[in-house]
């Protein structure tokens, strides 16, 4: 299980977010970085994979700072295809500057889609299963561009 999940049953925290906010949030003395992958490199490999890259919550800084629209902009010219506009991170402010930043991209020819996510990774933790969703419309074009890899 996640070391949250053992936290609970061992009766040390209530439940998984007590167990983040308290004792493994970044900084925390139990925290343990990781090395992450240069977004731009990661657009990159996920392209020569044959994926079709859609960046997370991109707003969200429960995990770090947000990322800069410039710095999104740099991603979708290294191939990012996507950005996760409807989460529960994002605020209502968040997802106008995403659609904002979208359009501009599509008004300079440059194909971006709009995603949507629950994060559900089971229970324990505050994200509803379906509560953001990504349209059909959207699923195809991915689908489309998967088989043209």
């Amino acid at each position: 299980p996640h070391i949250a999940d053992a936290l609970v049953a061992a009766g040390v925290v209530a439940d998984r977010s007590e167990a983040f906010a308290k004792l493994l949030y970044t900084g925390s003395p139990y925290y343990v970085p990781q090395d992450a992958l240069d977004p731009l490199e990661a657009v990159r490999l996920v392209r020569e994979a044959g994926g079709v890259p859609v960046i997370a919550h991109p707003m969200s800084t429960v995990r770090g700072p947000a990322l800069s629209l410039e710095y999104l902009g740099l991603m979708v010219d290294a191939g990012l295809a996507g950005v996760e506009v409807y989460h529960r991170e994002n605020s209502p402010e968040d997802r106008a500057r995403l659609l904002e930043f979208i359009e501009r991209q599509r008004a300079a020819g440059r194909e971006v889609l709009v995603t949507g996510s629950s994060d559900y990774h089971g229970a324990g933790k505050p994200n509803l299963l379906g509560e953001n969703t990504t349209d059909a419309v959207t699923v195809a074009r991915i689908r489309e561009q998967l088989a043209t890899q």
